[in-house]
């Protein structure tokens, strides 16, 4: 038996809102996030050229925010929601050194098909927000 639960269409509402996670962004995030999804853009891994940019550090790459936006997302909904579509918006670049705190809310839910919008926001503690959009799920019939 799994030690996940998945939510069901009928344990969520509109107007819910998703527990806030801070995630500290280091070099190693960073830096790994953008191997691992193949960006290889120096202002990614290589200080001297983010430096080079105006930036004091390295910076996060747009696919770790969706990484970290989807998951946001999916670790509340539990394991069997699908996600069906991912929407996002870049503000502020993440650096080593700051803390983004994610946070979201349901703002549409079909009752048939299970399909639930959630908005979601990470704000890092320095320049504000670096991602924000929306992120929408498939919950389950029954959990």
């Amino acid at each position: 038996m799994s030690e996940y639960n998945t939510l069901s269409r009928t344990e969520v509402s509109v107007g819910d809102k998703l527990p806030p996670v801070a995630i500290d962004i280091t070099t190693g995030l960073v830096v790994c996030g953008a191997l691992a999804t193949r960006d290889f853009e120096p202002v990614h891994h290589d200080k001297s050229a983010a430096q080079a940019t105006g930036l004091p550090d390295v910076f996060m790459n747009i696919l770790t925010s969706q990484g970290l936006m989807t998951r946001y997302a999916t670790d509340w909904s539990g394991p069997e929601a699908i996600v069906r579509s991912l929407d996002i918006r870049l503000g502020a670049p993440n650096i080593p050194g700051m803390v983004m705190t994610i946070t979201g809310e349901v703002k549409a839910k079909d009752e048939q098909t299970g399909i639930v919008d959630i908005e979601v926001l990470g704000e890092n503690n320095i320049w504000g927000m670096h991602m924000q959009g929306t992120v929408q799920l498939e919950l389950p019939t029954e959990a």
